[in-house]
């Protein structure tokens, strides 16, 4: 039995909760997801003088959102309906970027850090976490002598891995620029999407190899040693070809070397987005009859940014070696929106030139994840097949 103290006490502790429910605020919901997949999103920003909204749900990734004040303390602002699907977006305060202070969900790609709204339907069950056997995801490292230092790599894989004593085929899966190895996994859901996929029978199952394409550190921000120089990003990094160089003499040979895979290449895919579907081009085109499946997400700057080095009857020369190595699937997706869309289209227009055969996806919007992990629920299920 309780003492007379105690009692008190707690009678004190109650009634001053009660008293604290009463005087608090309603909290600020955030985002607010209505039955129509409408959204309302609020931030509580009193003294702000302008908040915009930014979210990759926009045409154009370089519009904004105005955000209405609703009192004198609350700015808010209702987009939609919007189709099922999984989006980015932060707030801009007074100019200053910042995530959604009630959503405790964000996701990272480099050092574009921000929310996550996942509205609800077919294509979110794919990237959603399900009641599924799940595969195993692991941060690797790695000896890259090539690039002359030691490199972190995430893999997946397949649910039941452990135990099978099987061997599986590889999909090695490349970022954008400003990227890492984190990227795939935090805003491209790829070991949910995976999941999910073979769970369905939708996919073979298969190991995913998702790599660093930044040959100027070891690993994503906060992997790296503290104090290492500063990354190399876009044009240097996606050009230099090291990148490319490791991938075939170091990460491909450890790979083989410590996971149960089949070494052919009828068993070996490779795909990427952006730089990465640089670096696939880049490496199919040096090394055919290497891959049977390749996947270029986003990208068409065979004579882009190094164009003053581009040859072209070297390249054309090189179209038609992959040519004739036949590959099973060369799978080429762009969004209309995309600004790289005109050089794909070159591409293709070479690619008939040469009549090196592709399968092509155009898709509604433009450089972003939407469209990546959309197309990579759809290029899973065509590999390996």
């Amino acid at each position: 039995m309780k003492s007379i103290p105690t009692l008190i006490f707690l009678l004190y502790v109650g009634l001053m909760g009660s008293s604290w429910a009463q005087q608090r605020p309603n909290p600020v919901v955030s985002p607010e997801i209505l039955p129509d997949n409408s959204v309302i999103f609020r931030i509580k920003a009193p003294s702000a003088k302008s908040v915009r909204l930014f979210g990759t749900w926009l045409k154009d990734l370089r519009n904004t959102v105005e955000m209405t004040p609703k009192d004198s303390s609350v700015f808010e602002a209702k987009v939609g309906p919007l189709p099922a699907d999984m989006y980015e977006y932060r707030f801009i305060v007074d100019g200053i970027p910042i995530l959604d202070p009630v959503n405790t969900i964000a996701t990272r790609d480099g050092s574009y850090i921000e929310s996550r709204l996942m509205l609800p339907g077919p294509l979110t069950q794919l990237y959603d976490v399900q009641s599924v056997p799940h595969g195993v995801l692991s941060a690797v490292w790695y000896p890259s002598p090539t690039i002359g230092m030691d490199r972190r790599m995430e893999i997946y894989t397949p649910p039941g891995y452990e135990k099978s004593g099987k061997k599986y085929p590889v999909l090695y899966l490349f970022h954008g620029a400003g990227g890492d190895e984190e990227g795939w996994v935090s805003r491209g859901r790829t070991n949910y999407i995976l999941d999910n996929l073979i769970a369905a029978g939708k996919a073979e199952p298969m190991i995913v190899v998702i790599t660093n394409g930044v040959p100027s550190v070891a690993g994503a921000p906060g992997e790296r040693p503290a104090f290492a120089k500063p990354a190399t990003n876009g044009v240097q990094a996606m050009t230099s070809g090291k990148f490319e160089e490791s991938l075939m003499k170091d990460v491909i040979p450890f790979v083989e070397a410590n996971y149960r895979v089949m070494a052919d290449p009828a068993h070996r895919a490779i795909a990427g987005l952006s730089m990465g579907g640089y670096h696939t081009q880049q490496i199919t085109n040096a090394n055919p009859g290497t891959f049977s499946y390749i996947g270029v997400m986003s990208m068409g700057l065979f004579d882009g940014p190094n164009a003053r080095n581009y040859n072209r009857a070297e390249h054309i020369k090189q179209l038609n070696a992959l040519k004739q190595a036949k590959p099973k699937l060369y799978w080429i997706g762009c969004g209309k929106d995309d600004f790289l869309f005109e050089s794909v289209t070159k591409l293709r227009a070479l690619y008939d030139q040469v009549g090196l055969p592709y399968t092509y996806r155009e898709s509604d919007g433009g450089h972003t994840w939407v469209n990546w992990r959309l197309y990579l629920t759809e290029l899973a299920p065509k590999l390996f097949r």
